[in-house]
């Protein structure tokens, strides 16, 4: 991967990556790597983000707050927040909250937005740039992202769980080949009235039904825009009305277009978390 100098990025600056950074995708996040520049503006995804830079710092600021700048950031799912990509080279990691070790950061992280200390990421920085520069003698990728994920989980993996029948829509809904499931639908699966699951649901997972399934769509989307390689194919294929209501989703969601997608590698891999027994949300 070519890694071009970096260049200053103003506030309200549109965010790009330079060069040709990677895209390693699957259903649920992604893993990219590479030199990016710009401001996003403020935007909230259900995912946890996490910026690891081997190269220069990022910054980020909560809704109303001010800029903080770092080699390492994570962002708790569902939170306003605005991102300086400011140049610097390294890797952003969108980590599914529902899985295992989304539940463990969950639980790693107290605040909605956590500065992580460099001292914590001087190996998974290492690792990161070596995965660039040498990857023929790197991790491999799913051991990298898992390497970046503990570098900033504390204590044990929690062992609380979902409640079973939340766990079993959550597994019908990213089994599904399409994402039309509604909120009828998944509370007829648990026995349950509408109302009385979509007040389990939220307070389970912490987002209403109709938004995540909105989410899931967005998440599916980014995927199928690496296959796809264009917006009006990948809405298409994630069930979207069409590359307008992609684009606008994808905009509130992430601050940007989704042509900011359009350039790269693109490699779609197993999801690299385990989505098999899903813990209580913290």
């Amino acid at each position: 991967m070519s890694l071009n100098k970096p260049a200053a990025a103003g506030e309200g600056g549109e965010s790009r990556w330079s060069g040709a950074p990677s895209w390693y995708l699957w259903d649920g996040g992604f893993f990219a790597i590479g030199r990016s520049e710009g401001v996003v503006p403020a935007h909230a995804h259900h995912a946890i983000q996490i910026v690891i830079t081997f190269e220069g710092t990022v910054g980020i600021r909560g809704k109303g707050g001010d800029w903080q700048m770092g080699s390492g950031i994570a962002v708790r799912p569902d939170v306003m927040h605005s991102y300086n990509a400011n140049g610097a080279a390294g890797a952003m990691l969108f980590v599914d909250p529902e899985s295992l070790e989304g539940v463990w950061l969950r639980s790693s992280l107290r605040n909605e937005i956590t500065l992580v200390p460099s001292s914590r990421l001087v190996t998974c920085a290492a690792e990161l740039r070596r995965f660039v520069e040498q990857p023929m003698e790197s991790l491999q990728i799913a051991a990298l992202i898992k390497h970046c994920v503990q570098a900033l989980n504390t204590g044990a993996p929690p062992s609380r769980r979902l409640d079973e029948r939340v766990t079993r829509v959550l597994a019908a809904i990213r089994a599904a080949d399409d994402l039309r499931m509604s909120i009828e639908d998944a509370a007829a699966m648990v026995f349950l009235s509408p109302g009385r699951f979509a007040h389990l649901f939220k307070q389970q997972v912490g987002l209403p039904f109709r938004r995540y399934i909105l989410w899931r769509k967005l998440a599916r989307a980014v995927m199928l825009i690496g296959r796809e390689r264009t917006i009006a194919a990948a809405a298409h294929a994630a069930d979207f009305a069409d590359a307008a209501h992609l684009t606008r989703t994808f905009y509130e969601m992430f601050g940007m277009p989704p042509s900011v997608m359009m350039r790269g590698e693109f490699f779609e891999i197993p999801s690299p978390f385990d989505l098999s027994a899903t813990p209580q949300p913290l």
